[in-house]
């Protein structure tokens, strides 16, 4: 891209400072590089803390996805709901109930305010706060949660701006506290056997990735009962363009390449079309209800994003992000590699290890054959427990097995930041022309050395843990 400095300089500038980022180092034929902050804690790769004989949970937000964890959480053994924080005092009441109705000890109940979440999370009897609020409030509610001594977990995305990307690497690694974001798209049955079979070598080396949240939330953004505060969902939309929301499909693509774990992502660039009916629908709203007059006649974000990423090791990942137009709901999860491919969406889920998709008994025979452990522990489980068709729960009962037994997580506080970041630089990267920009490297390295995580849990611990499934299966699968 040929531009000039000077004025490439300014415009730069003027995109960093609306995503949160004062300086910087911009070349006009090369990516924009952003400075590392100082970092003076111990690095929390595989970090492994005390074991926890009972997990106590404070759950923060009991909205559409909180009164579902809730439920979700009381399933799951080692459990104790000790508090809950709602701004609305009568979700709070609501849900002391059910968990009374469950035979359990009633929780303390927080709704005092905007900012009560922050008793909940200095009780000494909280070892992990559970945050399902608004997206604003992730990183807050973690950051506060471990400078408590608290072990956090929060819902996607775990960051909204670089700088909040960076504060939550560094207050976990000061804290020496775990930081989990809920990434549950990562426990789905389909993506967590393309994982054990990436781990194995079915799919050969993994050259190129897709994934994707294509879904529409028209719907949910001027839902006026389900948006009740502000309408942050909407304020988004308004207010952001690029990938908001970028981790569903890219959090499984990024385990099964080993992102943060051997490889790392390099540099991004993004592109975004403009919007062809979010504008419309908010005028049309309007028309019919004042309510809606706020958001008529603005400027909203485009459709459709497509954001690539190349990676050190020079393979690529493509993300997408649509929630405002008519299309089946798609993650994409797309994987090709040198000996075979994957994919899910659209239409059924499908593997090849050659030309041709296997045919659905051959399908069935090894999706089966590549069944991890935990699946065919808690799987079925899930399924009656629910949760988007039991993922959730799958999420769930992982998080509270590894802090029972002191285990390191799946999902560490650098993939969180770094998943979570991509919302920030495919912003900068359409405001500047689809200009690429560098992608932080949170582990500060660590990724070279860093090994996969297995996707079962080790031997030992408090609690009955699972197998170890063999490193390597003689590959001869015979589906021809």
């Amino acid at each position: 891209m040929r531009t000039n400095r000077r004025s490439f300089l300014k415009t730069a500038a003027a995109g960093l400072a609306a995503i949160g980022l004062s300086d910087f180092k911009a070349f006009a034929n090369g990516p924009v590089s952003i400075p590392v902050p100082a970092r003076t804690g111990k690095s929390v790769m595989g970090l492994k803390t005390e074991p926890l004989s009972k997990v106590r949970i404070g759950l923060i937000g009991l909205g559409m996805r909180g009164a579902d964890t809730l439920e979700r959480l009381m399933e799951v053994d080692g459990v104790e709901i000790t508090a809950i924080c709602d701004v609305m005092p009568d979700r709070v009441e609501k849900c002391k109930k059910v968990v009374k109705d469950k035979g359990r000890k009633e929780p303390a109940g927080y709704s005092n305010g905007d900012s009560d979440w922050m008793n909940l999370c200095k009780r000494d009897d909280v070892d992990l706060v559970y945050s399902c609020t608004p997206w604003y409030l992730h990183t807050p509610a973690s950051v506060y949660a471990m400078k408590q001594g608290k072990h956090a977990a929060t819902e996607v995305p775990a960051a909204t701006t670089l700088e909040d990307c960076w504060d939550l690497v560094n207050t976990s690694e000061a804290t020496q506290r775990h930081c989990m974001m809920l990434e549950n798209c990562c426990y789905d049955f389909f993506e967590l056997a393309t994982l054990n079979m990436a781990r194995q070598g079915v799919f050969g080396e993994i050259m190129h990735t897709e994934c994707a949240y294509d879904h529409d939330l028209r719907w949910l953004k001027f839902d006026k009962e389900k948006g009740y505060y502000n309408m942050w969902r909407l304020q988004y939309a308004k207010n952001h363009t690029g990938n908001l929301y970028p981790t569903h499909g890219l959090g499984p693509v990024c385990q099964i390449m080993n992102i943060n774990r051997g490889d790392r992502m390099e540099y991004l660039t993004s592109m975004s079309s403009i919007d062809f009916t979010m504008g419309k629908h908010a005028n049309a709203l309007a028309a019919g209800d004042p309510f809606f007059a706020p958001y008529a006649n603005k400027n909203y974000r485009g459709n459709m994003n497509t954001s690539l990423v190349r990676t050190n090791l020079g393979r690529t990942i493509l993300i997408q992000h649509d929630v405002s137009s008519v299309h089946p709901y798609s993650r994409l999860h797309v994987i090709n590699g040198t000996s075979g491919s994957a994919m899910k969406y659209p239409g059924p889920e499908r593997i090849a290890l050659g030309e041709d998709w296997l045919n659905e008994e051959e399908l069935k025979a090894v999706t089966e054959k590549f069944t991890p452990e935990i699946v065919k522990r808690v799987g079925e489980m899930a399924k009656k427990v629910g949760g988007h068709g039991g993922m959730d729960f799958i999420m769930d009962w992982r998080l509270i097995d590894c802090l029972r037994n002191g285990l390191p997580l799946d999902q560490d506080v650098y993939d969180g930041a770094l998943w979570s970041s991509i919302a920030p630089l495919s912003e900068w990267s359409v405001a500047n022309r689809s200009q690429s920009i560098d992608v932080p490297d949170f582990t500060g390295g660590a990724w070279k050395s860093n090994t996969p995580h297995d996707i079962n849990l080790e031997k030992g611990g408090n609690t009955q843990v699972l197998e170890v499934v063999e490193a390597k299966e003689e590959m001869q699968l015979n589906v021809k």
